[in-house]
């Protein structure tokens, strides 16, 4: 049986070939990363109940956001306890990112990440399970962007400028160098009662994190990451500025991997 490429939406763990695993073909290190991405994804329940927040008033809004969080919660608890951002704690019904508008530029950017990250691990595997699953996960961040851009474009705000989209852009990636990351990375790999013979270290594990997750990416990869953050910001993704930020992003992701 030849696993399909292509994945629909509401695919559940009993359709992943489980029958198809092959241990032999589990590179460690891609392994490692892995079971970090996993954790992240327990962070969906708490980026529902801000974002539910931030669209009170917005029933359509607040059903899709619900569909996205059961989605993400499905693709990946120590870690939970270790790290929450501080706006997913208090109860301030105002995007961090200033507006409505700016929390979807800031979601698009996310799942550009997370869609071209699984795609990547899908590319890099020969192992048949881990390349169905990250085909899908893949496929379901792709959507999430899609609805997420969608939802940009329905906001009864007004647009927003270029350079304030591109501001909130780049400091929504800038903030995938924090905790959220490294600590996850700590908690797949290191076992709970290690803890104190390894404490966690941001910048050993944030270190650790970038070798193991950076090292599946290929140029493609980034370049169709970049391609959506600009279209997202208003720009060309075809255009100039995306052929540089793919230049300069994969520069940067090559020397964390020397």
């Amino acid at each position: 049986m030849t696993v399909g490429a292509v994945y629909k939406q509401g695919w559940t763990m009993d359709d992943v070939h489980w029958d198809l695993f092959d241990p032999g073909k589990v590179e460690p290190q891609l392994l490692a990363a892995i079971k970090a991405a996993a954790l992240v994804e327990y962070n969906a329940p708490d980026y529902v109940t801000y974002l539910k927040r931030v669209f009170h008033g917005s029933p359509d809004t607040i059903a899709a956001i619900e569909q996205w969080g059961r989605e993400e919660s499905q693709h990946g608890r120590r870690f939970r306890k270790g790290y929450t951002p501080p706006h997913f704690s208090g109860d301030d019904a105002v995007s961090v990112r200033g507006s409505r508008r700016g929390e979807m530029i800031a979601r698009c950017v996310v799942e550009s990440g997370t869609s071209s990250y699984y795609s990547a691990i899908r590319d890099a595997t020969d192992e048949p399970v881990l390349e169905e699953i990250a085909g899908r996960i893949a496929a379901d961040e792709y959507r999430h962007y899609k609805l997420f851009y969608d939802l940009l474009q329905t906001q009864p705000e007004p647009e927003l400028g270029f350079w304030k989209k591109l501001w909130i852009a780049v400091s929504r990636v800038r903030e995938s160098d924090d905790d959220e990351l490294a600590y996850a990375f700590y908690c797949a790999n290191v076992r709970a009662e290690e803890e104190t013979a390894k404490p966690y270290s941001r910048k050993l594990y944030s270190r650790q994190s970038a070798a193991a997750s950076m090292s599946v990416y290929r140029r493609k990869h980034i370049q169709k990451l970049v391609q959506m953050v600009v279209k997202v910001i208003g720009a060309d993704p075809h255009g100039w500025l995306a052929n540089l930020a793919g230049a300069l992003l994969w520069r940067r992701m090559q020397s964390k991997t020397a």
